[in-house]
């Protein structure tokens, strides 16, 4: 049996992390730019700051995080739970378009902004296995 380093990840894990970084990347890019306004659909109306504030900020946040899971694989570990939590933050503004039936990426009735609310925790998950955080965590139970 051969012992692995806690770190280490499979091939496979690191294609899917620098998909996942890709991702990440293209949509901070697109806060800043081309989905500006869709992406103002999201930011639900209780959170006390100016819309396109968040929109860009959280885009800044995306590219930072795309890029580190990308460049920065002695600290992958923790990269992936600080995607992780970033997944989960921004879960009440993709609840938030539900609620509000705001109409934005195409995703334009209730049940098509329902699937999409199943694909955040699909998200969580993929950072943490693709950058062996899940692993590390539970071998140091």
């Amino acid at each position: 049996m051969t012992t692995h380093h806690p770190t280490q990840t499979t091939t496979v894990q690191t294609i899917f992390r620098f998909l996942l970084g890709g991702a990440l990347i293209l949509a901070g890019t697109s806060h800043l730019t081309w989905a500006r306004t869709e992406f103002l659909a999201q930011v639900p109306q209780w959170v006390p700051l100016n819309g396109d504030l968040v929109v860009v900020l959280s885009g800044i946040v995306e590219i930072l995080l795309g890029l580190s899971l990308i460049f920065l694989a002695r600290q992958r570990v923790l990269v992936g739970w600080v995607v992780a939590t970033f997944f989960v933050l921004v879960f009440p503004g993709n609840i938030a378009q539900y609620l509000n039936h705001t109409d934005a990426f195409g995703l334009n009735s209730d049940l098509a902004r329902g699937i999409r609310l199943l694909f955040q925790p699909v998200l969580v998950a993929w950072a943490l296995w693709s950058t062996g955080a899940w692993a590390a965590w539970r071998r140091n139970k």
